[in-house]
């Protein structure tokens, strides 16, 4: 329930204040090892799943109408030839990125958070008027990962019951500071830059429900929106300043006065809370992912019999199944990618029918299958009053049982693979490189230049001029 407005006073500074302050102070050597290292995992990541995303659907798409409207050439759109004003270019890439859905989450905030951060932040290198060092570029990375997983964290009402996407909605605000950090704004310029992406901050959880395409758009927009955030601040155009906690700030408004004043502003600079950022085994929604290896875990039973299977249930929590557990006779057979992405039951039958899941499960053709969507329609998302209970606000955990004749096979995982706890290895990462590489159409062979290419990043000393030769490299 809203607060009456009346009852809001300024006690405290503005979050944007406060964050606006510690951005422009953070250096560099302010960066733990842990979150240096956490940043670049992050770039590393975002970079790649970027790669998969060139000829999605809705990429391509969204391409040409760029180029339709044309523009002065600022900024790359990556793995491409092309170049566009810099908030476009920023949009583009954002897309790309988010597109496959195997880009990182925060389990805690269940958000991602790299897909609009780096966007921003490579395009605003782009325009900077002066080179941008690798170690410039990293803090400015930091900085706004920072800020979208602290206000996620901080943020007590779910996804479902806000009706906001939090990689979306909070994508304004992390890829703002970003933006500014790169082209060296005050706090003051930051704190504008803030209020003006507020004005422009949305982020709808309807277009999950649908399946539309745009979900995979709306962080793009947010990457966007920071270029055209930072460049009117540099022009000195006010924007609003409350931002946060403001009586129509976004906890007001958006968050309906479940954003925690004190998680915003616990251990500012001495915890990092986008260290805690997972990275995805599997291109499709986080919320599937516990289920995947629970089924995974099941295939290797004793007295496992994929042919003799007759039911299969997938106990969940309640912010999981409004996710990817209903309307069931669509998780059960999607009508299009974006639906397969988001559904428990077709992910289960890709898991339990072939050992795997991946970026060829997820094509106009692949989710068509009869194989699969047989068993998918065995599947049956149950939410858990007990997984509710403790897990509610979480990424669900999974209890997955099968049915397979009289005997009743069961396994419940409640971290998924890939979080802080239970990271992927190296050779796994390396391993997700080459399918990005291969699903996008480029030579897998050349994920060790691109490997090579994004560890030298941090010692650049023209951030933007070596991602673009890395875009080059990739393309071959």
């Amino acid at each position: 329930m809203h607060r009456d407005v009346s009852e809001y006073t300024a006690t405290l500074p503005d979050f944007a204040q406060v964050y606006s302050a510690f951005s422009e102070a953070l250096r560099f050597e302010d960066l733990p090892a842990e979150a240096l290292a956490a940043a670049r995992l992050n770039v590393a990541d975002t970079l790649a799943c970027s790669i998969a995303g060139v000829q999605t659907p809705g990429s391509a798409e969204m391409r040409e109408i760029v180029a339709e409207w044309g523009g002065t050439g600022q900024a790359q759109v990556l793995w491409s030839d092309m170049r566009v004003p810099a908030p476009q270019a920023a949009w583009l890439n954002g897309i790309m990125a988010h597109a496959c859905d195997y880009d990182d989450t925060h389990d805690k905030a269940i958000l991602h958070a790299g897909i609009s951060v780096l966007p921003a932040a490579i395009a605003a290198a782009e325009i900077a008027g002066r080179p941008v060092s690798g170690r410039e570029f990293y803090t400015a990375v930091a900085a706004g990962l920072e800020l979208m997983c602290r206000i996620g964290v901080a943020t007590n009402i779910g996804l479902i019951q806000a009706g906001y996407i939090y990689s979306a909605l909070l994508s304004y605000f992390g890829a703002t500071v970003a933006a500014a950090k790169v082209l060296g704004l005050n706090a003051a310029d930051t704190q504008n830059a803030l209020g003006i992406a507020f004005t422009q901050a949305s982020g709808t959880h309807q277009v999950t429900r649908d399946g539309a395409l745009t979900k995979r758009m709306q962080p793009g927009f947010g990457a966007r929106a920071a270029l055209v955030a930072v460049t009117m601040a540099r022009k000195n155009i006010r924007g609003a300043q409350g931002v946060f906690e403001g009586i129509d700030g976004l906890n007001r408004i958006y968050l309906q006065d479940e954003l925690d004043s004190d998680i915003l502003r616990a251990g500012l600079g001495e915890t990092w809370h986008y260290v805690d950022l997972s990275y995805k085994p599997y291109p499709c929604c986080r919320m599937n992912h516990t289920a995947i290896d629970a089924a995974l875990a099941l295939r290797e039973k004793p007295g496992f019999d994929l042919n003799a299977i007759t039911a299969v249930t997938a106990n969940i929590n309640s912010q999981g199944n409004q996710a990817v557990g209903t309307p069931l006779d669509i998780r059960r057979a999607p009508g299009n990618v974006v639906q397969a992405q988001f559904s428990i039951c077709y992910t289960i039958a890709c898991a339990l029918v072939q050992g795997r899941v991946g970026l060829s499960d997820f094509t106009p053709e692949a989710i068509t299958r009869p194989e699969i969507l047989a068993v998918a329609a065995k599947v049956t998302p149950v939410v858990d009053a007990e997984l509710e209970r403790s897990m509610g606000r979480n990424v669900t955990p999974a209890r997955v049982e099968i049915e397979i004749g009289d005997k009743r096979l069961s396994e419940q995982v409640l971290e998924a693979k890939g979080n802080f706890k239970t990271p992927m290895t190296e050779a796994e990462n390396r391993r997700k490189l080459e399918d990005c590489l291969t699903f996008g159409g480029f030579d897998p062979a050349r994920a060790d230049a691109f490997q090579k290419g994004v560890a030298g990043l941090q010692d650049s000393a023209d951030v933007a001029a070596d991602i673009r030769a890395l875009s080059e490299t990739v393309r071959g």
